[in-house]
């Protein structure tokens, strides 16, 4: 039997704001590079938003190279989950739980399972670098949509 492998990492945080103005920004692909942790987003270059399932987005990624990634959208709920993968098959989500008490849980998950490569991903160490990333991500986002940000 093969040995199974978790192939993807996840980072969570509790943000003040409804999940509708969360979500708005997540289906908006020219808000991304306020919200990306990384440092690699550069620009959006083509996009049908706001993204719905099936909508495509290029993005201009910046480092050692400069390239263009075209995404697509595989899972969409409105307010509750956008999911989105490139060529290279790795899928990007965020999954978004209003509280009882207020607030929204979201979550962000890398997953390269679906990765025509994945085992590059892993020699890159890509999906460790993801991890403090994803955590910068979900700051930004809050900070962007939190209650406390409304007035300014």
């Amino acid at each position: 039997m093969a040995k199974s492998r978790q192939r993807s990492v996840s980072v969570e945080r509790l943000i003040d704001a409804p999940a509708e103005r969360i979500f708005a920004v997540l289906a908006d692909p020219s808000r991304h590079c306020e919200i990306d942790g990384s440092g690699t987003l550069n620009r959006l270059t083509t996009s049908s938003a706001p993204l719905a399932l099936g909508s495509t987005f290029s993005m201009r990624i910046k480092g050692g190279i400069a390239y263009t990634v075209k995404n697509r959208v595989l899972e969409f709920e409105e307010n509750r989950l956008i999911t989105w993968a490139h060529w290279q098959g790795q899928r990007w989500s965020y999954r978004l739980e209003p509280q009882p008490d207020g607030g929204t849980l979201v979550r962000e998950t890398f997953n390269w399972s679906t990765a025509k490569l994945p085992r590059s991903i892993e020699l890159l160490g890509a999906h460790r670098k993801n991890v403090p990333s994803m955590e910068k991500t979900l700051e930004r986002l809050a900070a962007l949509v939190e209650t406390a940000h409304e007035h300014r």
